[in-house]
């Protein structure tokens, strides 16, 4: 850690070039004696990929930034305060603490929070901005967090772990494939604390991951604009009883809601359509918990078909966690074939043919305010002219 970058005139060039070519600054001569050239490109790198994902971080004076990577691998302001909701009691203990996002909002909820992070550099980064911020209830060690936990005699009410992939080739993965390897330290992490808060990649099967981890009280699905960020497995060590999916999306407000992880749910599907009503899409978060009946109990709606994931109501529910279409006109296929100058956007939900080539097929131009769903309805496809009225 280079502290002469944090010299008032060196955190000036910063601010001035964030929209600057870094590959040239990396190549050119640095202004500073004391601070390399390759050192000025990272820190705007990593300070302009932090403008919108840490904005507290990018806001505040003196902010000293890791490598890039560290800065994409970290957790986003609003999935670090959504998490740091989950923890309970009084002192927690962050064993894969990272640049300390996850730690600097744990600190808001909880008396004291133990930031473990093996790389030592990383730790003083995350030590120094803690401090910056105003963190004082944060203790950064540089050590590694599972020899902590086993060496140390202190319990603790939260313990916090975001397990690295070993091999980021394929998507299934297990979770004893990751480092630190919480499937054979489980034991030790219950003896530890009352709560464990497991994060990991959405692309984990829930199924896959309850047949590792033991006393999984929820498991939170978390998205932001339909793209699913992180599956977060939250273990008490006294649960017994099924476990429960919490679906999650924090977008302009938070929407959350509580399904069945075995969805047993019965449901009904349409009958008859008519030119009026409306189409509910899930979000990528319900989508994951895999609780499709359970999605059209919830929200009274009835499904397209089997295969579908698409549901309709007649009227409008606002409530719902996906985007909400307004039909306008509904057709068979070869209906729409005969229609011309089409305008609007494709999505396909279980019909035979990809967005793309029906797009080039019916030469549909584009346009933001009109969407074009062909899908399944009982043993007939059908597509919907609609307007979008509710985004994610």
């Amino acid at each position: 850690m280079n502290k002469n970058i944090l010299g008032t005139e060196v955190q000036d060039y910063i601010s001035r070039h964030l929209n600057a070519d870094v590959s040239k600054i990396a190549l050119s001569k640095s202004p500073f004696p004391e601070v390399g050239s390759a050192e000025l490109a990272n820190q705007i790198a990593a300070k302009k990929k932090a403008e919108k994902k840490l904005p507290t971080w990018f806001n505040a004076n003196k902010v000293y930034y890791p490598s890039t990577l560290s800065i994409e691998q970290t957790s986003s302001e609003d999935t670090a305060l959504y998490k740091s909701k989950l923890a309970k009691g009084k002192l927690l203990i962050d064993i894969t603490a990272g640049f300390g996002v996850d730690s600097f909002y744990f600190s808001q909820t909880m008396d004291e929070v133990y930031s473990c992070e093996i790389n030592t550099e990383l730790s003083a980064i995350s030590a120094h901005n803690a401090k910056i911020l105003g963190a004082t209830t944060v203790q950064c060690l540089a050590t590694d967090g599972l020899a902590y936990l086993s060496e140390n005699e202190t319990t603790f009410d939260t313990i916090y772990v975001d397990p690295a992939r070993r091999n980021s080739s394929g998507k299934v993965f297990k979770l004893a494939d990751c480092t630190p390897n919480v499937v054979s330290h489980f034991q030790l992490l219950l003896t530890k604390a009352n709560r464990i808060i497991i994060k990991t990649s959405p692309l984990l099967d829930l199924h896959a991951g309850l047949t590792e981890l033991k006393h999984v009280s929820e498991i939170h699905v978390v998205s932001v604009k339909n793209e699913c960020k992180e599956l977060l497995w939250v273990i008490d060590r006294d649960f017994k009883g099924d476990t429960k999916i919490v679906c999650a999306t924090l977008n302009s407000e938070v929407k959350k809601i509580a399904l069945p992880l075995n969805d047993n749910n019965t449901t009904d599907f349409v009958e008859k359509l008519a030119n009026t009503g409306y189409l509910y899409e899930p979000d990528v978060a319900l989508m994951k918990s895999g609780a499709f009946n359970a999605i059209a109990e919830a929200f009274e709606l009835k499904k397209l078909g089997k295969q579908s994931h698409l549901y309709f109501a007649e009227d409008f529910k606002k409530d719902f966690i996906g985007r909400i279409f307004k039909i306008e006109q509904v057709y068979t296929p070869n209906e729409l074939k005969k229609e011309k100058n089409l305008q609007g956007n494709v999505v396909v939900r279980n019909f035979p043919e990809r967005a793309e080539n029906l797009v080039k097929k019916l030469n549909i131009k584009p346009n933001q305010d009109t969407f074009y769903l062909f899908s399944q309805v009982k043993q007939q496809y059908a597509v919907f002219k609609t307007v979008i009225k509710q985004y994610y």
